[in-house]
């Protein structure tokens, strides 16, 4: 048969060998392909009836399995038909099927019984645990209480003293389970508690710490302290149980010891029977001498004191004592540090030196808690008392900074605090003016002016804080003159918020405390500027850069300028007012009219002088000339429009206006003394200086050349706008023409005068 499982090359029958593959056969080519394609084929099936003659036997076999094959299939088919005929005449598969249904929820329910009886086997174990945790709390059998509550905690999966078990999708016994181990878990603290409250007490009347080491309470008899502890551990509660115990320890023995006037020792009594220590005894003995103690003393004691808990208390065990520490080294640290460190912190920076003494003192008591592990040995943060001694010269600084600010601020508190009727001016013919109480005593120098100031005692005082402050930054290390360089900013800080708001209702009328707050800013601004000039070089290199006053100044200048502001507003509004009472100047020929103008001119003049008494003495020379010469340029310039507004004016009306202009610079007199005399002292050297008056209040030389106008003739008012005189004044062509409008009654030579005056106006336009 091999010759069947290969192919046949019908190019190898034939003998020429020169054929190539891809030229077609010719005829005789064929032809002789064909015979032997033939004699081929008779050869492949003499092989073949040979292969089957010689495996005979076998084929026999093969042709009788399939014989037998087919017959079993037949029997099989008739079977099948016999037994689907008998299921389809009797129902059988539903019999089947409700059968198999029947078991799978009999099976389903022995699954669920065999669940719930392995829940309930579970549940009542529970149960019979909580109730040993119960009557071993009943006979003070709590390290095996403490181990069933811990492990019951576990197996109800609790996560937290007080979990929250109403979220859960359990059978609701596993809720109450919960809440029962809950109860039986506040039992068990509270007995700890109640335990070590009775074994751990302090009798305040015989200043005795007792500690007993073996006690009865009720049923529980001869309970061991140490045996509590343990338990409380196991449970997880030991900080919960020693919170009362701390805080009767620090109430009792650390406050009384860490008192630096503390006239008392500490005597320790150990109490043991035959066989062993019953109790244990800390007593607060009072010293003979009345002398207080050093700080050796201070450490002393309270290194003696721990020492008495890590025996008696904790048992020498490492982490009750770590336990302990935690709930009471925050206060025992904190307390040490305001009764005793701070206390004991230098007030002058010579003595800071002789704190090195109390700094090894403390280092070394801070290492002895770490060999009783009452703190920890790597945790900084425990080592609150060497940080504090480190940083004496801090403490320092920051004790000095709160000196510098509680004088700064009693200084600026009594700013206000002499009786209102000091504030009067002594010698008031003097330029040396005071208000009682209140000014320096001599007026100061300003840095980038050539005048002097009178300022209060406040402000001259509070900038001798300043400069004591930064005297301070210039001899001191980096962090100590950074401390003393942000006393001295915010001292300055402090006159801006408080005296404003003290001195409110001065501040807003027109009163001597008023100029004087304005000439403290002026000075402090002035001398701000100057500080870094005056201190910098000696400053430490590290603050230099960082140590600034510029961005105060400004706002001191600012303070100055709206107060100036604010009290010529307030003379102008009174003014504006005193004014207003002379109805327009209207009608001055009837007599009730002119007492009416005469008593708001009167009302003017008595303001301006009253203005005058409060600002000459106090304000510098430049800020009076310049406020009063507002304060009066505002005046004459309402007074003047006024008159010309008027439209018509009898002849006698003229006289009294006349007589009024005159009446008020008469008045006036002395305050335009005050303005020249200013000025004459600041010109003395320039003798071309115009009428300085006139150059200063405009308005008064426009006053004046009205009052002139009120009696001159048409022609003469004519000429004198002619030659620019008026304009001169400042006068306007409107102001001219209403003018001669409301005097003169109509004309020719009026209106030829208008003309002119109207041509003259044309022209220069």
């Amino acid at each position: 048969m091999d010759v069947l499982l290969g192919s046949i090359d019908v190019r190898e029958l034939l003998s020429t060998q020169d054929i190539e593959e891809s030229s077609p056969l010719s005829a005789p080519d064929l032809h002789l392909l064909i015979d032997r394609l033939q004699i081929r084929s008779l050869h492949i099936k003499q092989k073949v009836r040979d292969y089957i003659l010689s495996h005979q036997t076998e084929f026999f076999q093969i042709f009788s399995t399939c014989s037998d094959s087919v017959t079993q299939t037949e029997e099989i088919s008739t079977d099948l038909s016999n037994i689907l005929q008998l299921i389809s005449n009797n129902n059988i598969d539903i019999e089947i099927r409700d059968a198999s249904k029947e078991i799978c929820s009999v099976k389903r329910d022995l699954k669920e019984k065999k669940e719930l009886l392995s829940l309930v086997q579970i549940i009542v174990s529970l149960v019979e645990r909580l109730k040993v945790v119960k009557e071993d709390l009943k006979v003070g059998k709590l390290v095996n209480a403490a181990e069933v509550l811990r492990d019951l905690k576990t197996d109800l999966l609790i996560h937290g003293d007080r979990e929250e078990v109403g979220d859960r999708r359990e059978p609701v016994v596993f809720e109450l389970l919960r809440k029962e181990w809950l109860d039986c878990f506040d039992d068990f603290q509270e007995v700890c508690v109640r335990v070590v409250s009775n074994a751990i007490s302090f009798d305040s009347g015989n200043g005795r710490l007792r500690v007993l080491f073996k006690l009865s309470i009720e049923k529980m008899k001869d309970v061991e302290l140490h045996m509590v502890l343990t338990a409380m551990e196991v449970a997880g509660v030991l900080d919960y149980g020693l919170a009362k115990v701390a805080d009767l320890m620090v109430k009792h023995i650390i406050i009384p010891t860490v008192k630096v006037d503390c006239n008392f020792h500490l005597v320790e009594e150990l109490l043991p029977n035959s066989e062993q220590m019953d109790e244990a005894i800390l007593c607060l003995v009072v010293s003979s001498s009345d002398s207080t103690v050093d700080s050796a003393n201070i450490y002393s004691r309270l290194i003696q004191f721990i020492k008495f808990i890590h025996k008696t208390v904790c048992f020498q065990n490492s982490r009750w004592m770590t336990c302990f520490g935690r709930l009471t080294w925050p206060r025992i640290s904190d307390l040490v540090i305001s009764k005793f460190l701070s206390k004991a912190v230098p007030d002058d920076a010579s003595k800071v030196a002789e704190f090195q003494k109390i700094g090894e003192l403390t280092t070394e008591f801070e290492a002895s808690l770490k060999d009783l592990m009452f703190i920890s040995v790597t945790d900084k943060k425990d080592e609150k008392l060497s940080s504090f001694v480190q940083n004496v010269e801090v403490h320092f600084a920051a004790r000095k900074k709160k000196e510098i600010l509680a004088n700064a601020r009693n200084l600026l508190l009594h700013f206000d605090s002499a009786n209102p009727s000091d504030y009067t001016i002594k010698h008031p013919s003097s330029k040396g003016h005071e208000i009682a109480g209140i000014i320096s005593e001599k007026p100061v120098s300003l840095l980038f002016l050539p005048e002097r100031c009178i300022v209060s005692k406040a402000a001259s005082q509070l900038m001798e804080l300043v400069h004591q402050a930064l005297q301070d930054v210039c001899l001191s290390s980096a962090r100590v003159a950074l401390v003393f360089y942000h006393a001295a900013r915010d001292a300055l800080f402090l006159y801006e918020a408080i005296v404003p708001v003290k001195l409110q209702k001065q501040l807003d009328s027109v009163t001597q405390i008023a100029v004087l707050v304005h000439n403290d800013c002026l000075f402090l601004a002035q001398e701000i500027l100057g500080l870094a000039f005056q201190y910098r070089p000696d400053f430490p290199s590290c603050i230099k850069e960082q140590a600034v006053f510029v961005d105060i100044a400004p706002r001191f200048h600012q303070m100055a300028d709206e107060l100036l502001q604010k009290q010529i507003q307030l003379v102008c509004i009174n003014l504006e007012k005193a004014i207003d009472g002379a109805d327009g100047f209207q009608n001055t020929h009837q007599m009730q009219q002119y007492e009416s103008a005469k008593s708001s001119i009167d009302q003017v003049v008595f303001i301006l002088e009253k203005v005058r008494s409060i600002w000459e003495p106090l304000f510098l020379q430049s800020t009076y000339k310049s406020s009063m010469s507002c304060v009066l340029d505002f005046v004459f310039s309402i007074i003047t429009k006024d008159i010309l507004l008027l439209d018509d004016m009898a002849a006698e009306e003229t006289l009294q206006l006349q007589r009024l202009i005159y009446l008020t610079l008469e008045n006036l007199s002395s305050v335009f003394e005050s303005v020249v005399s200013v000025n004459v002292e600041e010109n003395a050297q320039d003798d071309a200086t115009p009428d300085p008056l006139d150059v200063l209040v405009p308005s008064l030389r426009k006053l004046r050349k009205l009052a002139d106008l009120l009696d001159m003739s048409l022609k003469t008012i004519t000429a004198s706008w002619e030659s620019g005189e008026l304009v001169s004044c400042g006068f306007t062509p409107s102001e001219v023409e209403n003018f001669i409008k409301a005097i003169f009654t109509d004309s020719p030579l009026r209106k030829e005068c208008l003309w002119r005056i109207e041509s003259v106006s044309l022209y220069h336009n």
